[in-house]
């Protein structure tokens, strides 16, 4: 099934002509309706399979949404445009019918009439919430779900966008000219609809280049990495572990899965909006993690902490972390059940030292984000917040806002739901306008008490810290989900796409015209690789123009074609990716460009051979 939901001032509709042969008979053509929830609803083939559960479905999504706008009335509207394989008119008319007197037990429910032309004219309201849709299938869920997310289905938020001057803007009033990514995000946002309807940019990417691939052996959303998908992955992990020792984290590494029935623990999970993984053994009942928390958190409990200590930046790469998001929201590199997340937890004495960790942990994930390759131009930002926290703090939202230098988005509940009193997101918006949060912190109020974690203050006193939770990078996934989806947007744009220089699988590729001068290019490769750049060779029995193409098709960053007359050449004719132009350089100066290019960045060899003759193909 499949459902929009607007939230209206008001919808007039008249039955004007008969659309099918057995039409619903009607004792009134003329219908309005004030102040009411339209569902547009159109009723789909696979909902025959199981329209017991559709129907409960229907009702659930409508209530939930129905409460939050606060409306009493509801206006069930066939809309069969909405789906391109609808089920049969018997099966339509009776599944709506049911779903009307399912929902008429709490709400004043008025249906149109099903298998009519209609005219009709709508209001339709201007807030955050006025504009929803919905998919869903037959299959009832029955994974469990914590307490977290059933508030978070609930919550209301209001919604804002606040400006670099400082002042918020209802988001139905905000002009977005000139911000068009954001109005995009906060759309995404608010709509809160996560499903995915098409395939995104990346996913033909990450297999054409031999980087990733769905794995039809294990749970959906857990994915397997080809060599030069595992060496990006490997340099990334490298880079952000060494940005955050670097920054002053302590690394660790704790157990991927903790008892359910340990009492601190299971409290947490009831307060993470998560989903997770369980299994059993020993007749105990354990979860695999979803974050680092847990086994962080259990460190600090045991440790002897003085103010002196603090703040305390604890410090693990989890691969992996493991989450059970649903099955529709699941695609490629965007969203998985299993990631690789650094995440470091900063224990702080209190409110004016997490403020303090909090602007320097702020820059490090726009530092780390640059040297990714996601520019602040890339990302939108979000800042989740207590009404309470902003009206007092102010300067820090604000604060935030000015450091990425555009307006943000603004979350802000009445209350708080959360353990966080303040969160914010850096946000990739793809070629789908889907978003993704990447870097992110927040400060933690309560599982300092929770977890009965103590430090002894300048007075003697024992107290609990309050925690900073923060991944500067985001899951390692994603960072490449980002890369491929910006390149894809640059490649529509009629620019290269291209990996940054340090990422490259290959930093270049050394191209004999014949067999005949592979020999001597293999000097080439030789020199080149003793300086710590990946160099290979393309050996194949191949004309030069296919084998120039393939580089291109791979990403090469450099291309080096040798053959006769550059035997005698000081300078070489080198193919720089992203350039029109061959330009002269001599080979020092190349090795020299991208040891400079890629000084301060970590480098790792890649785990292929050098010589393409003698290379596997992983995706055929």
């Amino acid at each position: 099934m499949r459902i929009l939901l607007l939230h209206s001032d008001f919808i007039k509709f008249q039955a004007e002509k008969q659309a099918i042969k057995d039409a619903e008979k009607i004792e009134k053509a003329e219908h309005e309706v004030q102040e009411c929830l339209v569902v547009l609803t159109s009723v789909e083939k696979r909902d025959e399979n199981n329209p017991d559960a559709v129907i409960k479905r229907y009702a659930k999504e409508v209530d939930d949404v129905a409460k939050q706008v606060k409306a009493d009335k509801i206006v069930i509207y066939p809309y069969v445009h909405l789906t391109t394989d609808p089920s049969s008119p018997q099966a339509a008319l009776q599944i709506l019918k049911s779903c009307e007197e399912e929902l008429n037990k709490s709400y004043k429910v008025t249906r149109s009439p099903f298998g009519w032309y209609k005219s009709f004219t709508l209001a339709c309201k201007g807030h955050p919430l006025a504009e929803l849709s919905r998919e869903f299938g037959p299959e009832e869920t029955k994974e469990d779900e914590s307490q977290a997310l059933k508030s978070e289905k609930k919550l209301v938020s209001s919604w804002f966008i606040l400006d670099t001057e400082g002042k918020l803007h209802d988001i139905g009033k905000f002009n977005f000219k000139g911000h068009d990514n954001l109005r995009k995000f906060a759309f995404y946002e608010k709509d809160k609809d996560r499903t995915m309807t098409q395939e995104p940019a990346h996913v033909p990417l990450m297999k054409k280049l031999e980087i990733a691939d769905y794995e039809p052996g294990s749970d959906s959303g857990n994915m397997r990495y080809y060599p030069k998908g595992r060496l990006i992955k490997s340099l990334l992990e490298t880079y952000i572990t060494e940005k955050v020792i670097d920054y002053g984290g302590v690394e660790v590494e704790t157990p991927i899965m903790y008892d359910m029935a340990h009492p601190t623990l299971s409290k947490y999970l009831q307060r993470f909006p998560a989903r997770q993984y369980k299994i059993e053994s020993d007749k105990r009942n354990f979860f695999l993690r979803f974050a680092a928390c847990f086994g962080q958190f259990l460190i600090a409990h045991d440790a002897t902490l003085s103010y002196k200590d603090l703040p305390l930046k604890l410090y693990e790469l989890t691969r992996y972390s493991f989450r059970r998001e649903q099955r529709g929201e699941l695609t490629g590199l965007r969203r998985l059940r299993a990631f690789t997340m650094p995440d470091c937890h900063a224990l702080v004495t209190g409110l004016n030292q997490a403020i303090s960790e909090f602007k320097l942990r702020n820059k490090l994930c726009f530092d780390v984000l640059e040297n990714v390759g996601i520019k602040k131009e890339d990302v939108e930002l979000a800042v989740r917040v207590t009404k309470e926290f902003y009206e007092s703090n102010k300067d820090i939202v604000l604060g935030l806002v000015k450091a990425i230098g555009k307006p943000a988005l603004v979350e802000m509940w009445d209350e708080r739901t959360f353990y966080f009193i303040l969160k914010y997101e850096l946000n990739f918006v793809d070629s789908l306008d889907k978003a993704s949060a990447l870097s992110t912190d927040q400060i933690d109020v309560e599982n300092g008490e929770r977890y009965d974690i103590k430090f002894t203050d300048k007075d003697g006193q024992r107290k609990h810290p309050l925690i900073l939770h923060c991944s500067p990078s985001g899951a390692i996934e994603r960072n490449i989900y980002a890369l491929l989806e910006k390149a894809a947007m640059q490649q529509k744009q009629g620019k290269t796409p291209s990996f940054p220089l340090w990422l490259s699988p290959t930093q270049v590729r050394i191209i004999p015209v014949t067999s005949e001068f592979t020999a001597f290019a293999g000097q080439f490769v030789d020199e080149i690789a003793k300086e710590n750049i990946r160099v290979d060779i393309d050996d194949r029995e191949l004309h030069v123009g296919k084998k120039i193409r393939e580089a291109e098709m791979e990403w090469c960053s450099f291309i080096l074609v040798i053959g006769e007359k550059e035997k005698n050449l000081q300078k070489l004719p080198i193919r720089v990716r992203g350039n029109k132009d061959l330009v002269e350089m001599a080979l020092k100066d190349l090795i020299a460009e991208i040891k400079e290019k890629t000084a301060g960045m970590p480098f790792k060899r890649l785990s292929l051979p050098k010589e393409l003759s003698r290379r596997p193909v992983f995706v055929g």
